[in-house]
């Protein structure tokens, strides 16, 4: 397979991680240092909320990473090999991960809501929580797809 035919993907994978990183690192330190000066009976809130925004960004960019390899070894013909099928498992454990995160963090959306009058922001947390676990349900979609055509093609190379 020639090498550019999954360029377009590794680009988007590099787009998606770009607003995450600059969130991390310009957007959340501001957020807590406005929480700091607020002196809010409320900033303990939004301190939970940037500890398990952080926490959940280290998933987030191990599974662009395990994203990144995937799209590396379609690159290199190994689309139908045992590393894939560990790649797509790792991005559905991360996925899984970033739900499990989130869920308890569901409160902490709330009263975040509760103190800006804002109830979008139960919204945020629940599509965050959403969107992962769709992304876990197809990667282990595609993992079991991809055991199946792996156990398909070694039965077949036994056979000739």
């Amino acid at each position: 397979m020639k090498q550019g035919t999954t360029l377009f993907l590794k680009i988007a994978v590099f787009i998606i991680g770009t607003p995450v990183l600059a969130l991390c690192i310009f957007g959340l330190p501001m957020l807590a240092k406005e929480a700091a000066e607020s002196n809010s009976e409320f900033a303990y809130v939004l301190y939970g909320f940037l500890i398990v925004m952080y926490v959940s960004a280290i998933p987030f960019f191990f599974a662009l990473y395990q994203a990144f390899k995937l799209l590396s070894y379609i690159d290199k013909n190994k689309a139908f090999s045992e590393l894939s099928v560990k790649a797509l498992k790792n991005i559905k454990y991360c996925a899984i991960t970033i739900s499990i995160l989130y869920v308890p963090g569901l409160p902490l959306f709330y009263l975040m809501a509760e103190v800006d009058d804002a109830p979008g922001i139960i919204l945020l947390g629940l599509v965050i929580i959403f969107a992962s676990t769709i992304i876990a349900v197809f990667a282990a979609v595609l993992q079991r797809l991809l055991q199946e055509a792996i156990d398909i093609k070694s039965e077949n190379d036994l056979t000739i």
